[in-house]
This record gives C-alpha cells, sequence and structure tokens, in this order.
C-alpha cells in the first residue's frame, strides 16, 4: 500500500511517510519535559528511540503499519508521528494509534487535525469500512480525544498487552468509528476545528 502525504495548508501541518531524517527532532520532542517518561503514553523512552524507528519499519515491510511524521510546516521541524496499523486489506480496517506530539502542541489544533486527515483519507480513499482506536485504561487524556472526535467506545480488553517498560500490563479501551458514521463524525470534528480558524467556514 502507498504512503500518501496528507496536507494541510489552512493549519500548516504535513503527514509525511516517517523515515530516519525524522529522528532528531523526535528525539528532541521525545525528551520534552521528559513526556518518554510517562508509562501509560505512546512516547518511547529516549534511549529506546532507534529500536522504536526499526521496529516500525520492520512493521511496515510487513504491510502492518503506515507511520507518519508530523511535520509543523512553519519551522519544517517534525513535531510528532502517528500510524495507521493492524490493517486488514480484506475488509478494509485500520487502527490508528502510536501518536505522539511533543508537549508543547499537546491541548492544540494539532491532533484533531491529524485525526481528521488520517480519517479523510482512510474513509474516502482507503475504502475503510471501519476506523478503531486503542488507548490504556490509564490514559485519560486520549480516551478524552478519542471520545472528543465522535468515535464510539466498544468495550476493554483486560490484561490486553504490556506497557513499554516490558513489566506492567494494561487494560485496552477499544473504540471505532464505522464508515456509516464518517459524515457525522467529519462534520463535528469539521466543526470543533472552526474554533480554531478566523473564518466562520471549514476549510482544511
Amino acid at each position: 500500500m502507498n504512503m500518501p502525504v496528507l496536507e494541510s495548508s489552512v493549519y500548516q501541518l504535513r503527514l509525511e511517510p516517517l523515515s530516519w531524517e525524522h529522528f532528531s527532532d523526535l528525539a528532541i520532542a521525545c525528551a520534552e519535559e521528559n513526556l518518554g517518561e510517562i508509562l501509560y503514553n505512546s512516547v518511547p523512552y529516549l534511549h529506546n528511540l532507534k529500536k522504536y524507528f526499526s521496529q516500525t519499519f520492520e512493521q511496515q515491510a510487513q504491510g502492518e503499519r503506515m507511520a507518519f511524521a508530523v511535520i509543523d510546516l512553519n519551522s519544517g521541524q517534525a513535531i510528532g508521528t502517528t500510524s495507521y496499523h493492524d490493517i486488514k486489506a480484506e475488509i478494509p480496517s485500520f487502527e490508528i494509534g502510536y501518536t505522539w506530539y511533543a508537549k508543547r502542541y499537546h491541548r492544540t489544533y494539532v491532533n484533531r487535525v491529524c485525526k481528521y486527515l488520517l480519517l479523510r483519507h482512510a474513509f474516502e480513499n482507503l475504502n475503510a469500512q471501519v476506523v478503531g482506536f486503542r488507548t490504556d485504561h490509564l490514559n485519560l487524556p486520549s480516551q478524552k480525544a478519542i471520545e472528543a472526535i465522535g468515535a464510539k467506545r466498544d468495550g476493554i480488553i483486560r490484561c490486553h498487552m504490556l506497557r513499554k517498560d516490558g513489566q506492567t500490563i494494561r487494560d485496552s479501551y477499544i473504540y471505532s468509528i464505522l464508515e456509516s458514521e464518517w459524515v457525522d463524525v467529519k462534520a463535528l470534528l469539521q466543526s470543533k476545528l472552526m474554533q480554531y480558524s478566523r473564518n466562520n467556514y471549514f476549510e482544511i
């Protein structure tokens, strides 16, 4: 599956295929306010970042993941990363995850713009029947962010996976958006993004 480049000229963000060229910028983002030390988020430990990149590229080679660097077009720097993963081409279905941004971009428009671009591409270009999300049961900010874009909580998988420390076990909340729900979710996201715009109409 070819990797797209997804861009918003209004919000000055671009999602481009992750590469080693983004390593230095993402190392800075990872270290910002010790973001990688929070156990329940998706940010890798800084000392494991090279391994994180290598594993990402291995998953991509196996067709399991499509990883993007999130680029702030104002600075030209990579400020985070996000992915399609657990791709099932026969349905087709995708999950969106492995998402993290530099601390200074938290609680801004960045996450919603990225989710909008990824969801639109999945439903309107890749013919997705469903797009899913999962998050640690302790990660309340992530749960709120997923619910704020209109995803439905399908349930919880108990003792689902190890956290990044390789020792503690997390439960995972599972969310999804169906193709039939995309029209309403799209309108909701557009309405929320308009709050950051100077115009009274939506543009991306």
